[in-house]
C-alpha cells in the first residue's frame, strides 16, 4: 500500500466539502477528505519505512492531504542537520497555509543556537509560506527563555500584500503581547506595522485568553 492509498481509504467526501473554502487557493479536486488524525496515523505508519522514504524522495505530491504528511513525516525525523534538509527540501512545495501551520519538527526545540540563522534566512524569503514558516517557528521556539527584541524587528519588516503573511505577522504579535508584553506593546504604540496588520494583531491579542484584561483594555486605545 502506498501513502496515497492509505489516504484514500479514510476519504469522507462530506469533509472534503467542509475543507475546501478554507483552503480556497487549493484546487478542490486536489483534496481527498481526510481528517488531521488520520493523516498522522499515516505519517506514523509509514515513516522510515521503505515505501514512506520513497514518498518523502518524490516531489511535487499532486494531493493537499499528501503534503500534509509529507510535513508530518519530516517531523518525526530526529536528526537536526537532515530534518532541516528535508525541511528546505519541501519548503518551496508548501502551497496553503494549513501544510505551513500544522507541522513543528520536535528536533528544532533541542537545537535553537543552529536553528535561528534559519529561521532569519526564511523570514526573508520571498516565498509566502516559507516566510510565513520562518514567522511561525520563531513565535513556536523564541518566545521563551530564548527571547530576544530584536526579534521582533525580524517580523515587523515583514512587508507585503499577501493575506496569509500579514496574517502570520498578525498572529506573532498578538502572541509576542501574550509572552512578552513589555518589550511588544511599543511597537504596537508607534503603530510600527502595517495599518491592516497592526488592527488584526490586536484584535487577536483581545480575543486571547492570555492577554490580560488591563492590557486588553489599553490595546482598544491603540487601534
Amino acid at each position: 500500500m502506498t501513502v496515497k492509498d492509505a489516504l484514500f481509504s479514510y476519504q469522507d467526501l462530506k469533509y472534503r466539502d467542509f475543507q475546501s473554502p478554507l483552503v480556497p487557493n487549493i484546487d478542490k479536486e486536489t483534496i481527498i477528505g481526510v481528517r488531521t488524525p488520520q493523516m498522522r496515523q499515516v505519517a506514523k505508519e509509514f515513516y522510515n519505512t521503505p515505501e514512506g522514504n520513497k514518498f518523502l524522495s518524490k516531489l511535487p505530491h499532486k494531493y493537499y492531504e499528501e503534503n500534509l504528511v509529507h510535513f508530518f513525516m519530516i517531523a518525526m525525523i530526529k536528526d537536526f542537520d537532515e530534518c532541516v534538509k528535508e525541511v528546505e527540501r519541501f519548503l518551496p512545495y508548501v502551497d496553503c497555509w494549513p501544510v505551513c501551520d500544522q507541522s513543528s519538527p520536535k528536533v528544532f526545540k533541542k537545537k535553537h543556537k543552529e536553528l535561528l540563522p534559519l529561521i532569519r534566512k526564511w523570514i526573508a524569503s520571498d516565498h509566502v509560506y516559507t516566510a510565513r514558516f520562518g514567522i511561525r517557528m520563531l513565535m513556536n521556539e523564541f518566545l521563551g527563555d530564548d527571547f530576544k527584541e530584536e526579534y521582533l524587528e525580524w517580523v515587523a519588516s515583514v512587508k507585503g500584500e499577501d493575506y496569509y503573511i500579514k496574517m502570520m505577522v498578525a498572529w506573532y504579535f498578538a502572541t509576542a503581547l501574550a509572552k512578552r508584553y513589555d518589550e511588544t506593546v511599543p511597537y504596537i504604540e508607534q503603530h510600527k506595522l502595517e495599518d491592516w496588520t497592526h488592527k488584526k494583531a490586536i484584535q487577536k491579542a483581545i480575543e486571547s485568553y492570555r492577554v490580560s484584561d488591563e492590557h486588553k483594555a489599553y490595546l482598544k486605545t491603540l487601534k
